[in-house]
């Protein structure tokens, strides 16, 4: 019993601060292994925070939780890590944070896409973080070169190429990486560097098609040396097929990990020759910091900025500063919403009608075609877009392929919206129609033809075309020919004779076949019979030969309507006498003698009006 009393006095007269201390400082690393609860009562016995042991206790919790989170990170997960990083103090910690990524990559090298864009996320927001890293990764890199460590350096430049994908590095250090690697090629130079070209080459063929293409006649001529081993040869080859297929296996970033917008990243131009690059070691150890607290606050203040997470302060106030609060970020909302950047370089647009160009070109037939292109994802108002891609790509074709007929047909009876477009796009190449050169023209019309007399879009669009001298040139005149011709040989002339007769069309067809000036009828009969069509124009041959009749009765319709308005006005005008001379009249017909003696005197009378007539001629010939 008094031995077990002796040692409860001796543990209980132990300073809990100096077995800290001591426990720390037994091993090479730094400290022992401390119990999860032991560590616990430790810190809860030590609570003046600017102690060096509270400091020590908080730096190996820092290290345990950065390594923690590093190690479980993965594709799935990394939206939900990335938080709990930037809640440890990274300032503090990025030598840990650079360590320990590090160590992770070179573990894993094939979750470095993971490992590259979590620096890049930190990056945006620490930049002194992804600086220390690159720096570091330099370092090590002509470490490993110098000391022919070809593991090593395959894990770095593989982080390396995807920290220029991700943007974090300028890819000016990936060209001088691959430039010391080809500088002097052996089996292994050559390997590294072709497994470095598989991760970052689609990145540099965007950037620097320059330099990219520089680097792969380095290769070819390496592979034409032949003085390098076989298996190598062979990995050059697979290189240039890689190329060839536009690394479509090794793509720059992968969806899930695009995590961080071009415009946020920060770029670090480093150099794999600069002299200056300070790797920091000592940011890898623990050292007792004087402003410790004033530190912390100021990253608790950055935590909270970069998270948009409020102090514990504003927590605690009352429900009306609540509401103040309220309603002053609904302002500063519709400030930003104000200040809003719009994007007006139409960068969307191209990339669409890229995708469109590249699916056009690369199908077998036009199912496969149109099946790819209802895959694309075509905002609402973009149709017109594609519209205009099929017509482009048809015009540059050497003569018309019936594969834009077809492909444009199967969008025009698939949805509704897809003819309202192209009949858009029809009244656009008809006004801009004298743009085009002959050859273009000639595959614009047969295309449009082609879904006219598939019934793909409404003939109605025809209203647009007006043939007279006047309204037409001579690019026009030959679109129509052209377009024209080619239906009749597919409908036939009978057939396109029906629908131009047509009644319930005959508004729209009117500006073809004008019936408005005898001037335009005969030029349009001219030239509907210059082109091999005349049977259409039977009506306005019909219409032209009656013209002048129509003509003089519209005029004599125009002066009867005159006269008897004239005429309707002056009988209101004698109404009133006609009225007054009642009486008289009446009496003269009650006295008037019989029929035949009236007669007899206006026979009489109208032979001596005849004879005066005669008398005054002679008179005028004398």
């Amino acid at each position: 019993m008094a031995r077990e009393d002796v040692a409860i006095t001796t543990r209980s007269k132990i300073d809990p601060a100096k077995e800290m201390e001591k426990m720390m400082i037994t091993t090479r690393a730094g400290g022992a292994y401390i119990p999860p609860h032991r560590l616990r009562q430790m810190q809860q016995q030590v609570t003046d925070k600017s102690s060096d042991q509270y400091q020590r206790i908080t730096w190996e919790a820092l290290k345990k939780s950065i390594n923690g989170l590093i190690n479980k990170i993965n594709i799935a997960n990394i939206k939900m890590i990335v938080p709990e990083l930037f809640g440890e103090n990274l300032v503090r910690g990025r030598g840990l944070f650079c360590r320990s990524l590090m160590r992770a990559q070179s573990a894993s090298i094939r979750f470095t896409p993971v490992y590259a864009a979590v620096a890049a996320v930190i990056n945006t927001k620490v930049p002194d973080v992804g600086a220390l890293l690159l720096a570091r990764l330099v370092v090590q890199f002509r470490r490993a070169f110098r000391r022919n460590d070809k593991t090593v350096c395959l894990a770095v430049c593989t982080f390396i190429a995807h920290l220029t994908n991700q943007l974090v590095v300028h890819e000016i250090l990936s060209l001088q990486v691959l430039a010391l690697l080809l500088q002097n090629p052996t089996d292994d130079s050559v390997e590294i560097a072709v497994g470095f070209m598989r991760e970052v080459g689609a990145h540099l063929a965007n950037v620097s098609p320059k330099p990219n293409n520089a680097i792969f006649e380095t290769f070819r001529s390496i592979l034409h040396e032949g003085k390098i081993d076989k298996r190598t040869q062979y990995m050059i080859e697979v290189l240039f097929q890689v190329r060839k297929d536009k690394f479509k296996d090794n793509q720059p970033i992968v969806e899930e990990l695009d995590l961080v917008e071009e415009e946020d990243q920060i770029t670090h131009y480093i150099g794999l020759d600069d002299d200056d690059l300070d790797v920091e070691e000592r940011l890898n150890v623990f050292k007792f910091d004087p402003d410790y607290e004033e530190n912390e606050q100021r990253y608790a203040e950055l935590k909270n900025e970069i998270l948009g997470e409020g102090s514990d302060d504003e927590s605690d106030e009352s429900d009306e500063s609540g509401s103040e609060e309220d309603s002053e970020e609904d302002s500063e909302d519709e400030e930003e919403k104000r200040m809003e950047i719009q994007d007006k370089t139409n960068a969307d647009i191209i990339e669409l009608r890229r995708k469109i160009y590249l699916t056009v070109m690369s199908s077998v037939d036009y199912e496969e075609c149109c099946h790819k292109l209802m895959k694309l994802n075509i905002q609402e108002g973009q149709e017109i877009e594609l519209c205009n891609m099929i017509i482009e790509c048809c015009s540059q074709e050497r003569t018309f392929l019936k594969y834009y007929g077809l492909m444009a047909e199967r969008f025009c009876k698939m949805n509704r919206v897809w003819g309202e477009n192209f009949t858009l796009a029809f009244n656009e190449v008809y006004e801009t129609v004298h743009r085009y050169e002959t050859n273009r023209l000639r595959n614009i019309a047969k295309l449009f033809a082609h879904l006219f007399f598939t019934d793909s879009i409404a003939w109605t669009c025809l209203s647009i075309i007006r043939l007279t001298e006047e309204d037409t040139t001579s690019a026009s005149r030959i679109f129509v020919k052209i377009l024209f011709t080619e239906v009749s040989e597919f409908l036939g002339l009978k057939k396109l004779k029906e629908r131009i007769e047509d009644p319930f069309m005959a508004e729209y067809f009117q500006g073809m076949f004008p019936k408005d000036n005898p001037k335009n009828t005969r030029f349009a009969i001219n030239y509907w019979t210059s082109i091999g069509l005349g049977a259409l124009t039977e009506d306005l041959r019909e219409w032209l030969r009656t013209a002048p009749q129509q003509i003089m009765r519209k005029r004599r319709a125009d002066g009867d309507s005159s006269s008897d308005s004239s005429d309707s006005s002056s009988d209101s005008d004698s109404d009133s006498s006609s009225g007054s001379d009642s009486d008289s009249d009446s009496s003269s017909g009650s006295s008037s003698g019989s029929s035949s003696g009236s007669d007899s005197e206006s026979d009489s009378g109208s032979s001596s009006s005849g004879s005066s007539y005669y008398d005054r001629r002679k008179r005028r010939r004398r």
